[in-house]
């Protein structure tokens, strides 16, 4: 365990920021989730604006890389646009 009065502050907001990090992933990756199984195409366009916001977020803030948000938005969008 860290002596150091700053690495024990460390310490805590590591912790508080991987919380926040989990969690915002985790709620995206629902969303993708939901959105994959919607079957009409105005309800997918509707969730898919939201879904590309929140992973252009996550990438912004690193916790997803850039590149893997460009891939699901890339994905997102060829599905909705192929539904009927």
């Amino acid at each position: 365990m860290a002596n150091h009065k700053s690495s024990l502050k460390r310490i805590r907001s590591n912790a508080a920021k991987r919380l926040r990090n989990r969690y915002q992933a985790k709620t995206t990756r629902n969303a993708i989730k939901k959105l994959r199984n919607t079957t009409t195409k105005a309800d997918a366009a509707a969730l898919l604006g939201k879904v590309i916001s929140m992973l252009d977020r996550l990438a912004k803030k690193n916790v997803i890389h850039k590149n893997k948000a460009s891939n699901n938005k890339s994905k997102l969008t060829k599905f909705v646009n192929g539904l009927s």
